[in-house]
């Protein structure tokens, strides 16, 4: 197995995503380091491609990609990559216990990680903090005309998200779940997806057929993983290459 890789992209999610799928781990078991950023702004794709370090991390059970899971449990779908909640990390995977100052201050790295960002594209904006129902910290960008931030289907968010964690997490050289949004859309459609995953598997169920979701990013594909995961009578998949991987729904 891959220990260590670095990877290129026209976006830093994009390049991570290069380097699971050569490491076959998904990201829950891996730490990572920004090396570039896209020549094109702080976070959009240019003429120079994202670089970034990923290695494995030492404190987690390493579980196959989808490409190694043909004789698995069809439950396992590749893109389950949820927020891991819990202790920080140091640099070499070490589980750290946080006292609540110790989380104010990851807090406080993050807002000024945004802030840093938003002043250099010319945003002004506030940015609010509080506690997900996964024990994750989440960082709310809120303002006027934000738009810019979130990007078509929410992809620019997505970057940012990789960006304000791997920049923080480098800066405190250790290593806690940060969930960046924007004036709440990441929540709306969390649970439009969650609509959408649950119309799916009545279809499926009801048809008895496969039915093919719309190409979805990564944090999409999660979403609905997970929305099915414990619904008896079907099954998920991501199937095709970015920018047109989805989800395929199954009945059982």
């Amino acid at each position: 197995m891959i220990d260590e890789v670095i990877k290129e992209g026209p976006t830093v999610e994009e390049a991570l995503d290069a380097a699971l799928d050569e490491m076959g781990v998904q990201q829950d078991a891996v730490m990572f380091e920004v090396l570039a950023e896209p020549g094109k702004g702080i976070f959009g794709a240019g003429a120079k491609l994202a670089r970034v370090k990923v290695w494995l991390r030492t404190d987690v059970e390493l579980r196959p990609s989808e490409a190694d899971e043909d004789d698995e449990d069809e439950d396992e779908a590749e893109d389950v990559e949820e927020i891991q909640a819990g202790p920080a990390h140091g640099a070499h995977g070490v589980p750290v216990d946080l006292t609540d100052e110790e989380l104010d201050a990851i807090a406080d790295a993050g807002v000024a990680t945004i802030q840093e960002m938003l002043a250099v594209l010319g945003i002004e904006a506030a940015v609010e903090e509080y506690e997900g129902d996964e024990g994750e910290i989440i960082l709310d960008i809120v303002g006027d005309d934000l738009g810019i931030l979130i990007g078509r289907h929410g992809r620019t968010l997505d970057a940012l998200q990789v960006l304000v964690s791997a920049i923080t997490n480098r800066r405190l050289d250790q290593r806690y779940p940060l969930m960046v949004d924007v004036s709440g859309y990441r929540h709306r459609r969390r649970v439009k997806l969650e609509e959408i995953a649950r119309r799916a598997a009545d279809r499926a169920a009801r048809q008895h057929r496969s039915v093919q979701l719309r190409p979805m990013t990564s944090f999409e594909r999660r979403v609905v993983h997970v929305a099915l995961r414990d619904d008896r009578r079907v099954s998920t998949e991501s199937e095709g290459d970015e920018p047109r991987r989805m989800v395929v729904v199954h009945p059982k």
